[in-house]
């Protein structure tokens, strides 16, 4: 990787330039990239395999090494930045780490604090000796040698001239999604002259009582925020398609086919789907009476974005208009209390002013540091065999599309451990 003159201070006051040093390379067997579930789950069965965490005692003379890289400052991965209100009552179920189980002895904890306090148990536990806070940068081919191997180089995010290129048979990307928010393109967002705030930044309802709120987004984090929001301020929910809420218990039968669909879709290289356009809205009895409230009634997507609020054309806005944004409609009340799921979008006036417009629209999968292996497909994905990239049969990817949820998690670190010890023959 090429390297920068560095301006010093030198005698007399002058700055003079000196190169950096040269990277130090590092060689392992394995790089285990992110420290969130899949990642820990990863490590968990490289070292049951015999692999040796890089900084224990001994591992430069041990026959076979992995390394866990991790950018956050502590454990928790994506955890430890959830906004404060999500409790572990309410968090989507965490599930346990392979060989070590979770106690949540309080559902109200927040699970930005019970969640990377387990983890940082777990790494203490099974001697993980995670590498943080570094940040992978670029994965590239290395040059033509005795086999085929990657170049990781990683610099760390405190002392960004600490330049470390680990060179590795193999690689388990973990790198989840949390640091590729998703933020859609619409018409006028550049006018809009109030806040305009992504679900990743949430931090507190109380933040956005200054006017009224348009949450954006399909998925349960925009449900979970509505709610919080609502209680605070006027709120107006739209959605890309209308919520599709689900009055049924989540079967195993129901869960093999979500995986199944959304396994489809990588295998053919496509990107892969969310997990709520797949599974649905539960309707819990929260949910129920947010739908009942008129919270959780959902208009489509506004055309634009104008200096103070959004609008709608009129092709966009179903049946006569409503009387306001939050105000519930006839068959609202009537579907909460028949126990009937309700479907399809309210209508509601052509214009809406805001204070607050809330992109709870998700995340994209972090995958830009491996754009030098060109693995992008026709189709806008990679495409998948398992956790096992089809071009890269050294490189697993978990935490990608059907393992992309804390049990898949799981399962796909230990399916990348094995896939990985049948390519590199260990």
């Amino acid at each position: 990787m090429p390297q920068h003159p560095v301006a010093t201070p030198a005698a007399g006051g002058r700055r003079a330039l000196r190169a950096p040093r040269a990277p130090r390379t590092v060689d392992v067997d394995v790089v285990v990239v992110g420290a969130g579930q899949a990642g820990l789950s990863t490590a968990y069965h490289l070292a049951r395999t015999g692999l040796v965490a890089v900084g224990s005692r001994g591992w430069e003379r041990a026959r076979g090494t992995f390394v866990v890289l991790d950018a956050n400052h502590r454990a928790g991965g994506a955890w430890q930045h959830r906004w404060r209100s999500l409790t572990m009552a309410d968090a989507h179920h965490v599930h346990d780490l392979p060989g070590m189980p979770l106690a949540v002895a309080d559902p109200a904890e927040p699970a930005a604090d019970a969640v990377p306090y387990y983890f940082a148990q777990y790494e203490e536990a099974f001697g993980l000796n995670v590498q943080r806070p570094v940040r992978v940068e670029r994965v590239d081919r290395a040059p033509d040698g005795d086999e085929p191997r990657f170049l990781v180089t990683t610099r760390h995010v405190d002392h960004p001239d600490a330049v470390v290129v680990w060179s590795a048979r193999g690689i388990v990307n973990a790198s989840g999604t949390w640091g590729k928010p998703f933020w859609p393109a619409y018409p006028g967002r550049g006018a809009f002259r109030g806040r305009q705030l992504h679900a990743r930044d949430f931090r507190s309802a109380a933040d956005l009582a200054d006017g009224h709120v348009v949450v954006v987004g399909g998925g349960t984090s925009a449900v979970q925020l509505l709610l919080q929001v609502a209680d605070v301020t006027t709120t107006t929910w739209v959605t890309r398609r209308p919520p599709a809420w689900v009055d049924e218990e989540f079967t195993p039968e129901l869960g093999r086919d979500a995986v199944a669909r959304v396994d489809d879709r990588v295998r053919a290289g496509l990107v892969p789907e969310s997990v709520v356009s797949v599974t649905g809205l539960p309707l819990t009895p929260a949910y129920r009476a947010g739908i009942e409230a008129g919270v959780l009634r959902a208009r489509p997507m506004f055309s634009r974005l104008v200096d103070d609020g959004v609008v709608w054309d009129p092709a966009t806005t179903p049946g006569p208009t409503a009387a306001g944004p939050t105000t519930p409609g006839p068959t609202a009340a009537a579907d909460a209390r028949s126990g009937t799921a309700p479907g399809g979008w309210v209508p509601g006036p052509p214009f809406v002013e805001a204070r607050t417009i809330l992109w709870a629209t998700g995340f994209r999968a972090s995958l830009d540091h491996l754009a030098p292996l060109g693995l992008r497909s026709p189709g806008g994905g990679i495409v998948m065999d398992g956790t096992q990239v089809v071009a890269e049969p050294r490189l697993q990817l978990v935490g990608y599309g059907p393992s992309a949820s804390t049990v898949g998690a799981n399962r796909a670190g230990r399916e990348a451990v094995r896939r990985l010890r049948r390519e590199l023959r260990w």
